[in-house]
């Protein structure tokens, strides 16, 4: 199990990593000039290449975490609690994932309405995230 854990921790820091960059490409992207038709593509390409990369990161790493949840269990004895509360911020990393997918195309259909100033605040949402998860699983803290 040590492994599984290991390779869990491994995916989910690299998802992670896609996650705190993705939305600062979308604050660039909201501060693109409509006129710079070229670095809004090459922000765009960069955007998407990395939202794919991420989701490729994010199903070995939910793939591990259920084979260590299936192990451990959920429930079975006390004190688990802390557990309940680590799977439902990771339902919410997942949305955050998949409102970052809508994002970008929003952005590729030049449909985004959104200041640079709310992708700055969106883009604190995961060190939020993240840094709960860690306190969760270290700290256990119920």
């Amino acid at each position: 199990m040590l492994w599984i854990k290991a390779l869990h921790v491994i995916f989910v820091a690299s998802w992670f990593a896609g996650l705190f960059y993705l939305p600062r490409l979308f604050v660039n992207l909201a501060m693109v000039p409509a006129d710079s038709h070229a670095e809004r593509e090459r922000l765009l390409l960069m955007a998407h290449k990395l939202y794919r990369f991420s989701t490729v990161l994010m199903l070995p790493a939910l793939v591990f975490g259920l084979t260590l949840w299936l192990h451990y269990g959920v429930g079975r004895g006390t004190g688990n609690y802390w557990l309940h509360a680590k799977l439902a911020l990771v339902v919410g990393v997942c949305g955050y994932h998949h409102a970052c997918g809508r994002i970008l195309r929003r952005f590729e259909t030049l449909s985004n309405r959104r200041s640079d100033r709310w992708f700055r605040v969106f883009n604190e949402v995961t060190v939020l995230l993240f840094a709960a998860i860690v306190i969760l699983v270290v700290v256990k803290p119920f």
